[in-house]
Order: C-alpha cells, then sequence, then structure tokens
C-alpha cells in the first residue's frame, strides 16, 4: 500500500559539510564544500566553500572496473579499505583548500562507488565510512540508497531533493546531469517536493567515454568535442537504439554500467561499422547524438509541465559539441549550463550528498517518492560518528 508522503520536519539548523562523489564515468573523486543555510519553509541557500576532483591514477579506475565486473571476497574487502583511503584523501584535501577548518564541518556526507544497482531488488555502493571518519575525525553520512530500495524505490535519482530545495528558479526547469549517466529533475516554479519528478535519462557520457578508449586506448574521452567535430552522425543507428526497452520505460526508473556495459559499447561500435564507409570520428561524433537523442526523447516522452529552461551539468556540460547537439535536439528549450546560473556544475552532486548528510543529521526525509517510487518519504544513510 502507498503510504501518504511524510511532512519533512522544519531544518533546525544550516551547517557546513562536505560531499563526496565517485559517479559512473570513474573520472576520480568530486570532492566539495558546502555551506547551507536556511531560508524559509524547507529550502536552502547554498554556498560553495571549496570543490576539487581528486582524478583517480589508471590503475586505481581498473580496480574499480574489474570489482564490477568479479572479484573475490578478499579482493572486496581490501578495495573497500583503499577506497576509503582515497575517499579521505579527498576530503582533507578539499579542506585544505577551501580553507575550513575541521572543527566547523558538521559532518562528510559519501555516496560510495556504485558497484551494482538492480532496481527493485537491491543496490551496492562501494564505500569504507569508518576509515574515512579515522582519517579525517568528522562524522561520515553513507550508504544512502540502500532505504530507498528497501522501501520499494528505485534508489536513484537521489540528487532530486537537492534540486528542489537548492535550485528552484521561479520557472519550470529541467536539471539534467550528464555524468556517465543522465538523469533530469523536473522542478517546478515554487520548488514544492510532491510536484518534482526525475529519472535516468540514459547513458549520459558513459557510452560516448567507452567507445572513445575503445577506438583509441591513450584517451580518457573526446576533449571539448574535437573528434566528433570531425565526424558525421550515423542517424539510422540512433534510431535503432532509442528502440531499447529501457527508453520506452515509464519513470521512477534508474540504470546504469548494469545496462550501459562494455558489451553494449562493443554492439554500438559494430553497429555502426556495419554502415557504410565509417570512420572513428563518425563513431564517436554518433555516441556524442545518442546522448543528446536519448534526454530529447525523454523529455518528449515524460515531460509534460511546461519547462521553460534547460540547466546541464555534469562532465558532458563540459562538451560543446554534446552542448550544441542538446540544444538542437531539445528547441525551442532555452539550454543554459549549471555553472552560468550557480557554481561549477561539477560539484552539484558531491554539493547534493552533502545536503543529504545535513537532512540526515536533522532527521528530515532525503528521497523524493516522485522520483524513486519508494512507498513513502524516508531519512537516508547510516551514521559513523567521528
Amino acid at each position: 500500500m502507498t503510504e501518504t508522503p511524510a511532512t519533512p520536519a522544519p531544518a533546525r539548523a544550516g551547517g557546513t559539510y562536505v560531499g563526496l562523489m565517485s559517479g559512473t564515468s570513474l573520472d576520480g573523486i568530486s570532492a566539495a564544500v558546502a555551506r547551507f543555510t536556511p531560508t524559509g519553509s524547507d529550502a536552502f541557500g547554498v554556498e560553495l566553500l571549496g570543490f576539487h576532483v581528486h582524478e583517480y591514477a589508471p590503475e586505481q579506475r581498473e580496480r574499480l572496473l574489474a570489482a564490477m565486473r568479479e572479484g573475490s571476497a578478499r579482493e572486496y574487502c581490501r578495495l573497500a579499505v583503499d577506497f576509503g583511503e582515497w575517499l579521505a584523501d579527498a576530503a582533507v584535501a578539499v579542506l585544505a583548500d577551501s580553507g575550513v577548518a575541521r572543527a566547523d564541518v558538521r559532518a562528510i556526507g559519501t555516496h560510495g562507488q556504485t558497484l551494482w544497482h538492480e532496481p527493485g531488488h537491491s543496490t551496492w555502493q562501494l564505500d569504507a565510512p569508518a576509515v574515512i571518519a579515522e582519517r579525517t575525525g568528522l562524522p561520515v553520512v553513507s550508504d544512502f540508497r540502500v532505504r530507498d530500495v528497501a522501501a520499494g524505490g528505485q534508489g536513484a535519482p537521489l540528487v532530486p531533493i537537492a534540486d528542489a530545495l537548492l535550485f528552484g528558479g521561479g520557472r519550470w526547469r529541467a536539471l539534467q546531469n550528464i555524468g556517465g549517466i543522465g538523469n533530469v529533475t523536473v522542478v517546478p516554479p515554487d520548488g514544492t517536493l510532491a510536484s518534482v519528478r526525475a529519472f535516468d535519462t540514459g547513458p549520459g557520457v558513459g557510452v560516448l567515454d567507452a567507445v572513445v578508449r575503445s577506438l583509441d586506448p591513450t584517451l580518457r574521452y573526446d576533449r571539448d568535442g574535437l573528434i566528433a567535430a570531425r565526424g558525421r552522425v550515423l542517424q539510422p543507428v540512433i534510431e535503432s537504439l532509442l528502440a531499447d526497452p529501457y527508453f520506452a520505460a515509464e519513470p521512477p526508473k534508474s540504470t546504469g554500467r548494469e545496462l550501459f556495459d562494455a558489451a553494449y559499447v562493443e554492439r554500438f561500435i559494430a553497429h555502426c561499422r556495419a554502415q557504410e564507409d565509417v570512420g572513428d570520428a563518425d563513431i564517436v561524433a554518433t555516441a556524442t547524438a545518442f546522448t543528446a537523442a536519448t534526454i530529447a526523447d525523454a523529455y518528449r516522452r515524460f515531460i509534460p509541465e511546461p519547462i521553460e529552461e534547460v540547466l546541464v551539468s555534469g562532465g558532458g556540460a563540459k562538451n560543446p559539441v554534446l552542448l550544441a547537439m542538446l540544444e538542437d535536439a531539445v528547441e525551442p528549450l532555452s539550454v543554459v549550463t549549471f555553472d552560468e546560473r550557480y557554481f561549477d556544475g561539477e560539484a552539484k552532486e558531491a554539493v547534493a550528498f552533502a545536503l543529504l548528510a545535513h537532512l540526515h543529521l536533522e532527521g528530515i526525509p532525503g528521497n523524493v517518492i516522485t522520483a524513486t517510487g519508494a512507498r513513502g518519504r524516508r531519512v537516508l544513510g547510516m551514521l559513523t560518528p567521528a
């Protein structure tokens, strides 16, 4: 039976937090220091005090990728502790950069690294909050997704609570993150949670980056879209791929590397090669256009709200060719980078998990049931004391 959404208790305080995020793109750990100030009702003002991307070394990235495919209990155990050290390093570095004293920080919110996400059953984020707490001397809130899944939700996306409480803009907005996976939050003019909707639109830059690495192992991604700019888009490939059942499935829905995996990338490249006179730049251009097409397709299918503006964040927002393709695909909507309205868009998800840590400490539910489909609102995360 679906429960009546609980009314969140009013926030008793603001505070300064560290947020840590490692996404499906596996670029590194995004670490942010954010100060939240209640602004009335349930909303907050946010000040980004520091932001740092702790890039993975190649061997670190390979260990995480390998853990998503297979591993022994010993390997997972050792990786968890090592990963906790990497997260602690990122937290220490961003605090040093920001000049914020640890004594002024209420807690660290850490997303961990998703190793497996199976909506409707389970979700697993690798994390070691005890290691982070010992290294930093700060309380750590972690494991945010499992409670929502236990309550019948998708466990994702969780960023919509921040989109609604921090970034409501007086108009209908679509806040589109393009990380390894793409996700959108539809926020009403007044930020009312009951009207907020969110879901994963598709592969983000996860497929694009993997295509680039497969074609040229010396590259991590298509910097500034320079390769895609030289290619032509293979439209029949895109139309064929959009027939995948995921894109037609009604929200709430979430996805990840479990669907858009290495085998998917191999099939994508093979499909492109089957077309006539295809070069590597054409494959990269098609992968770029595919990301834009999945977002536009999701908007047409599932967003009846009168949105006026699309705010784009995540690594994909740094790719001018992808942004231009997205503008064409969602015309006449206005497409603006998150940076232009607020702060560095790559910090947005780390800030969201800092906010989720605050909500946990205040006993305020952190999920948006219109986004995850959970039976009711829940306080998310588990606390590891300092």
